[in-house]
Parts: C-alpha cells; structure tokens; sequence
C-alpha cells in the first residue's frame, strides 16, 4: 500500500469517526433535514443520473404505425 493510499485511509477513517460524533450529539437536528435531503435527492438523481432513453430495446412507435 502507497503512502498515499495510508493518508486517504486514515483521512476517511477520521471523517467517519467524526461523522459519527457530530450525529450522535446532534441527531435532532440531523433528523430535521430528512425531508429537506429527500426533496433534494430526485433533481440530484435526475442530473446525475439522466432520464435515459425510455426504448429499452423495442423499436419506435413511428415504426409501428406503417
């Protein structure tokens, strides 16, 4: 393992480990935010992720109707 890899290890390790701390004192406030995170997960999904193409291997409608 990289010292690199060592120092991003042991960075994620702290983060989480304060994560943890900070939540536990703070968890009604945290428990606030859910419908707030909530409403702001479906545009993140949508630009993160896309609509896709809505075909899923069939061919067009157009094609269908001649």
């Amino acid at each position: 393992m990289t010292w690199d890899r060592k120092w991003a290890l042991f960075a994620a390790s702290l983060a989480v480990i304060a994560a943890f701390f900070i939540l536990r004192e703070h968890w009604q406030h945290a428990l606030g935010l859910t419908p707030y995170l909530l409403l702001l997960a479906c545009p993140l999904m949508h630009f993160f992720h896309g609509q896709g193409s809505h075909r899923h291997g069939r061919r067009d409608h157009r094609d269908n109707l001649t």
